[in-house]
């Protein structure tokens, strides 16, 4: 078979990259390749624990969406292929064509190598919805569950299983949760919710042994501890998924990332890629980096088959931002940019502004919510480098004005003068305005 357009994966670069390709290229045949019948929503993930009650209430259903857009779909995993003559070649014998290619093959757990990883019972938080059912299945009658890792991932799961009724404990090897996202001011706020919750959290901890016989009975911290459990859980990041590439001769970085232009051209003519198998760099200091997020991929994704035949869309902005956004018990916590640990490692002289407010105002509506405000500026040229912020729902859309501003090099003064509309059932005071104050502070 022959196609104009075929893209590798089903998960939310490789659809977006379809359907991106297909609103630019209207004329273009074009094909999804992907080895899962129904995609999972990455970030709903953790909540199939207990919020959404199962794996099939996060079916993204991008399957019917194909079918309507005139986009085919094969349900198949692409096990090789030949660059030079165009073709790449599917597990069940099928060689296909095509003009463009598009690699959106995604990322996969990273297992650390800890004694014991073997064992029933010990599981990764993946993306595959058969897999998540067994484990789902397996951790229905579990007690107690320690996870390793108190990332997002992490700390989203832990809530979850807490909420489940069992008895949850986190053990993260740095020294605050959350540690790439928010400094350990913030990491403490997050500790605090999800302690609340009843959850036990060990940080500047390693888990050195995770024992039992055949089935997990708990794990061995590197004080001496024991935990007991019936279920281990690993959230200690992904990896990624490039063994195709590297099938393929792409040139793959040293963090074994697909390497890629700005307008995510591979070093073979006419082969893309995009999302989490793609090496992405700072916007801030242009280094490597591991960044995977959905928004990140949906964003590689626009670009790359936007542009399949010709530049037609300008990439502006030269990197790749840090933006994350949660909710741990009560309170949303979300950042962008770098933080200020960060920042001073890579030698930026700063100065932090910090503002407290309420979302609402008067602060006495039923939904009102603290906010806590952390803006990371260069000393000099008073740059927005990162933010943190820390409060009710509102912070996710706060968090992403932000990311643009950051994008777009606002200062301090920008945010100390910008002219905002306030109302008291949806934002903070304009007395109080938190971004304000908190640029204020720094002037």
């Amino acid at each position: 078979m022959r196609y104009d357009v075929v893209v590798v994966g089903g998960g939310p670069a490789g659809l977006v990259a379809a359907f991106t390709a297909k609103k630019f290229y209207k004329d273009k045949k074009i094909l999804v390749v992907k080895k899962i019948q129904k995609e999972l929503v990455p970030c709903g993930i953790p909540y199939v624990f207990h919020t959404l009650n199962g794996v099939e209430s996060n079916y993204m259903g991008v399957e019917e969406r194909f079918q309507k857009a005139g986009i085919d779909l094969l349900i198949d995993e692409v096990v090789d292929g030949d660059v030079s003559q165009k073709k790449i070649f599917t597990g069940n014998g099928t060689e296909i064509e095509y003009d463009k290619l598009i690699l959106a093959t995604g990322s996969v757990p990273a297992v650390p190598k800890i004694p014991g990883v073997e064992l029933e019972n010990v599981f990764t938080v993946s993306k595959d919805a058969n897999y998540l059912r067994t484990v789902l299945e397996k951790t229905k009658n579990s007690k107690n569950v320690v996870i390793i890792g108190g990332g997002f991932i992490g700390v989203e799961v832990a809530d979850e299983l807490k909420r489940s009724g069992k008895n949850v404990a986190i053990v993260e090897m740095m020294d605050c949760l959350l540690p790439v996202s928010f400094d350990p001011d913030f990491g403490e706020l997050a500790r605090k919710e999800i302690e609340a919750e009843n959850v036990k959290v060990y940080t500047s901890t390693k888990v050195v042994e995770i024992f039992g016989s055949k089935v997990v009975q708990g794990v061995t911290l590197d004080n001496g501890e024991r935990i007991a459990a019936d279920a281990v859980i690993i959230a200690t990041g992904y990896k990624p998924n490039s063994d195709l590439a590297r099938k393929l001769s792409l040139k793959i970085t040293e963090y074994g990332f697909i390497e890629t232009d700005e307008y995510m051209r591979t070093s073979k003519v006419d082969v893309f890629a995009a999302g989490d198998c793609v090496q992405h760099r700072d916007f801030l200091t242009g280094k490597p980096s591991r960044l995977m997020l959905a928004s990140a991929a949906v964003f590689d994704a626009r670009i790359a088959a936007s542009n399949l035949y010709g530049l037609k869309v300008i990439r502006t902005n030269k990197g790749s931002l840090n933006a994350y956004s949660t909710v741990i018990g009560s309170r949303a916590f979300g950042s962008v940019g770098i933080t200020e640990r960060t920042a001073r490692e890579e030698g930026f002289e700063i100065v932090v502004g910090k503002a407290e407010s309420f979302d609402r105002h008067p602060a006495k509506f039923a939904d009102t919510s603290k906010l806590i405000v952390k803006l990371i500026f260069s000393q000099d040229s008073k740059i927005l480098l990162g933010a943190q912020v820390c409060g009710g729902k509102s912070i996710g859309e706060i968090v992403n004005i932000l990311s643009l501003g950051i994008q777009k090099g606002v200062t301090a003064n920008d945010l100390f003068t910008m002219q905002i509309g306030t109302h008291p059932l949806l934002t903070s005071a304009p007395t109080t305005y938190p971004l304000t104050i908190a640029a204020e502070s720094v002037l």
